[in-house]
């Protein structure tokens, strides 16, 4: 997932290996004791809009957080206690495999209701399924196409076909066949796309701005660009969600401001800025400071992601493998980290998988100076012919990642490369880098594994088949189509032994990198500040998110 790539399900392993670093956080970084205060506006302030809350769609960690206040999903995190537990959400609990996990069946809990007062249905959970299938519903995550039985030849409900491998023998009972044993399925429908959409309210490709709500709270008005309005669901029990609550009136999401000016109106704690929070990490420019401001630790949250930070090297366009060698080489991570907000954003980083992901392997083939190794960068440059090309950059159009392009221009400048920048607009940075019509020679991304596994890493970034398969959600940003890689993301799915399989996803990711495909810069840290009567926030570890499934404004 992305800007943050989509992080969900967790495996028990792996939830306590990346809890191993506690996110911070004082008084009001979770539930805390007592009850939480009823009512009032929660004011949400962000740069941008999301790419998507279409359920189906949804592919970025703030657009999931923002989806769980009105979409429900089949399992789902209990965050309330010391670790992530993954818990039956629409189910009753989170599932049942049967034959070799190849099939998974789930049971939905009575008496959940749309915002209409009607019953939440296994048919509307098919249909909400099927969608992902259509071509006008793009972005989202590519499990359900891969897993489903006849998924690689269905386009979806629209014209009237159903998905045979989708089964509901009744108006409670939902089972899934799949094309191949999957232990963890469970994890996966933790992701919003594994949710209910009723068929009368679907609104197709502008669902965005229309999503039927099952949740605590339902969308009251949606500008795009400019602000989103949630109240309460008034057909939402409480009895029925074991996730969430409805402590607040309202949650008012305003969206445009940049970034550097919410975090400095947070920080003030002024007027609506004590109930205010934010979903998008501080500044590069404000990190430092914020971070080391005692005053403000009981409303700073520093959250460890499962993720990279990365630069995507296009290996279409950019065909000599000594040019991209070089460029690893030649990247100066200290300047680039800096741009981030310096040490509080993440250690440096040298691999695609990062520490706490199941199948993480240390090594570096390239540069072990962080600011880089230009002797070496130049001569490779020389091997290559001592080339002057001239590169396109693509990043999100904030201060930070003009900074960050700043960095990279500089640091390939000095061997002999012309780097052009193309900022992109924030709230449509991904569904236009990932649309395989907009290429560029080199673009920034970040990617928080699904649930913390290489399985949701590698093979979603590298698998090169996907590039024609998936032409407008194509999450392959070095186009690397390497048949010896695909080959053995192949050969390491069949595996059923978990270290083996480990074991295997590591070789990958140091085969990868002898591609020099990408250039792994930092494993983050998302940090966020929220005012000082905002309580009940829950430092998500799943999506890296301050989850406001408890949140609550004192008054």
């Amino acid at each position: 997932m992305t800007r943050r790539r989509r992080s969900i399900a967790l495996t028990a392993t792996a939830v306590a290996i990346a809890l191993g670093a506690t996110a911070c956080g004082g008084s009001s970084s979770t539930t805390g004791s007592g009850s939480p205060t009823k009512g009032g506006t929660l004011t949400v302030l962000n740069q941008a809009d999301y790419d998507h809350l279409d359920p189906q769609r949804v592919y970025t960690t703030q657009g999931s957080s923002m989806d769980e206040e009105f979409v429900r999903t089949l399992t789902g995190w209990d965050e309330t206690g010391s670790a992530p537990k993954l818990v039956g959400d629409l189910a009753t609990d989170i599932g049942t495999p049967s034959k070799g996990a190849t099939v998974w069946t789930f049971h939905l809990r009575h008496g959940i209701k749309w915002q209409d007062g009607t019953e939440v249905t296994a048919q509307d959970v098919k249909y909400g399924v099927e969608r992902t299938f259509s071509p006008d519903i793009n972005g989202g995550p590519p499990y359900a196409s891969q897993w489903l039985v006849g998924g690689s030849t269905y386009k979806g409900p629209y014209k009237g076909q159903q998905l045979a491998s989708i089964q509901t023998p009744d108006k409670y009972t939902i089972a899934f066949h799949l094309n191949q044993p999957v232990a963890d399925f469970s994890q996966t429908t933790a992701m919003p796309a594994w949710s209910a959409v009723p068929k009368a309210h679907d609104t197709g490709a502008t669902y965005d701005t229309h999503v039927w709500s099952d949740g605590p709270y339902m969308i009251k008005s949606y500008t795009k660009n400019k602000e989103l309005v949630l109240v309460k669901n008034p057909h939402w029990v409480q009895s029925t969600d074991p996730i969430r609550q409805q402590n607040v009136d309202e949650m008012d999401v305003k969206f445009g401001q940049d970034q550097s000016a919410i975090d400095q109106q947070i920080k003030s704690d002024a007027g609506t800025a004590q109930t205010s929070i934010m979903q998008w990490p501080i500044a590069g420019s404000d990190l430092t400071s914020i971070a080391s401001d005692s005053s403000l630790k009981s409303r700073f949250y520093k959250i460890p992601a499962p993720g990279i930070n990365y630069l995507a090297i296009n290996t279409t366009r950019v065909k000599d493998i000594r040019v991209r060698q070089a460029i690893e080489d030649a990247i100066d991570k200290t300047t680039v980290r800096g741009a981030f907000g310096g040490s509080a954003y993440g250690d440096y980083a040298s691999t695609m998988l990062s520490p706490g992901i199941d199948g993480y392997k240390k090594f570096n083939l390239y540069s072990t100076n962080p600011a880089g190794d230009l002797t070496k960068a130049k001569a490779l440059m020389k091997q290559a012919g001592n080339p002057k090309p001239t590169m396109s950059l693509a990043v999100e159009n904030n201060t930070t990642q003009e900074h960050f392009a700043d960095a990279v221009k500089t640091s390939l400048g000095k061997i002999g490369v012309t780097v052009n920048i193309t900022p992109i607009d924030k709230a449509n940075y991904f569904s236009t880098i990932d649309n395989v019509k907009n290429q560029y020679d080199l673009t920034w991304g970040d990617w928080i594994a699904d649930w913390p596994n290489a399985s949701t890493v590698l093979p979603v970034l590298f698998d090169g088949r996907q590039i024609a398969k998936l032409p407008q959600s194509n999450q392959d940003l070095s186009y690397l189509n390497d048949p010896k890689v695909n080959a053995q993301i192949d050969k390491i799915s069949k595996m059923t032994g978990i270290n083996e399989a480990n074991t295997a996803y590591g070789n990958l990711d140091e085969q990868i990198m002898k591609d020099a495909a990408v250039v792994p810069l930092m494993y983050m840290n998302f940090s966020e500040l929220a005012g000082s009567k905002v309580g009940g926030v829950i430092p998500d570890a799943v999506l890296a998110e301050p989850s406001l499934v408890h949140v609550y404004v004192t008054h």
